[in-house]
Order: structure tokens, then C-alpha cells, then sequence
């Protein structure tokens, strides 16, 4: 039985000059897809994509995922999200534009993560999130998300959240159309 996946970067290594290192992030998250042995198919290297969202913490708030296909005229998406353990996506929800408010499904495919909304009673027992979003997390209620468990939204148009537990996370969403004018973060620091 091998090891679980284990944090090996910090904030120190994903910032040069306070700037975002893009390079070391995607040679983290490279690590993580290899770790669960995730082919590297010629599609996902040229588009696989990591951020901060911004707000110069990518240790604890960012991740990687690509778009495996986002079809505005047929209405649907499919996109895989990864996460470095330890790690959240900013709180965001999706609202309605020219286009309906994204309504979404996560299967976790390797890891666990804590799946958090605003929707329902706050989790007794629910973790800290990172000091970098404390401020601005209005959701309260989560649920631990364990490998091939299938969550969906609770509510449309309501604040969400994924939150990598201690081996990371890959998560494969499936959605509506992802029209990033809908999209709404609870922190008004974050930006795609």
C-alpha cells in the first residue's frame, strides 16, 4: 500500500517576488495527477490550467482542473478539479446571465474533500477554512465528499465551496454551461 499524497509545497515556493509562480503550482498539481495515476493525455497537457484566484495564497485557496469541454450551444460542461491537500476553491455561487445559473454535480474521483454550502444547519464539527477566507465564508454546512461519493448543488444561485482533506483531491464536475459573467465569489478579492 503506498503512502498517501503529502503536501511538499508552501506559499514560499508558490511566490517569487510576491508574485505567483505559476510553474511550481502546475509541477504540484502535475504531482498530484501522477500520484493517482492519471494519464497525461495530449488534451489535458495543453489545457490544464492552475490559479490563486488572486489572492496570493495558493497554498491553502487555488487549484488546478481543466475544462474537458464547456458547449454553450448544446448547454453542458465537464470539467476536472484539482486540489493539493489542505487546499479550498474560493466560495463563489453561479448566478443567471444570458445564459441559466450553473447547476453542477461533483463525483470525487481520488481523495476526499469537504464539500461546504450555505445551505443547511452549520457543521458541528465542520474544519477551519484558511485564515485567508475567514473573513468572507458565509457557507457552514459540509459534508466529507469520499472517493466515488456524487454530491450536487443544494440550491441553485447559493454559495459553495470544495475543501481538499489531507491527500488532496480530483474531482469531476458536471454541469450546465459555465458562463464565467455568472460567476460571484463571497471574497471580493478573488478573480478568475
Amino acid at each position: 500500500m503506498k503512502a498517501p499524497f503529502a503536501k511538499k509545497y508552501t506559499n514560499a515556493d508558490y511566490y517569487t517576488d510576491g508574485k505567483f509562480n505559476q510553474e511550481v503550482a502546475m509541477k504540484a498539481i502535475m504531482e498530484l495527477l501522477e500520484y493517482h495515476n492519471t494519464p497525461m493525455t495530449p488534451f489535458l497537457k495543453e489545457n490544464i490550467w492552475v490559479t490563486d484566484f488572486g489572492l496570493g495564497d495558493f497554498e491553502n485557496c487555488g487549484m488546478g482542473g481543466i475544462f474537458w469541454i464547456n458547449d454553450a450551444e448544446h448547454g453542458y460542461f465537464s470539467h476536472d478539479i484539482y486540489l493539493l491537500p489542505g487546499q479550498m476553491i474560493p466560495e463563489h455561487k453561479h448566478v443567471a446571465t444570458n445564459f441559466p445559473a450553473k447547476h453542477e454535480s461533483w463525483k470525487m474521483s481520488e481523495g476526499w474533500a469537504y464539500n461546504f454550502s450555505e445551505v443547511g444547519e452549520p457543521t458541528a464539527d465542520a474544519p477551519a477554512v484558511p485564515e485567508s477566507q475567514k473573513a468572507t465564508t458565509v457557507s457552514k454546512n459540509c459534508t466529507r465528499q469520499n472517493r466515488g461519493e456524487i454530491l450536487r448543488l443544494k440550491e441553485e444561485g447559493t454559495f459553495h465551496f470544495l475543501y481538499a482533506g489531507d491527500e488532496g483531491a480530483i474531482v469531476h464536475e458536471y454541469a450546465n454551461y459555465h458562463d464565467n459573467d455568472g460567476l460571484r465569489f463571497s471574497n471580493p478579492n478573488a478573480k478568475m
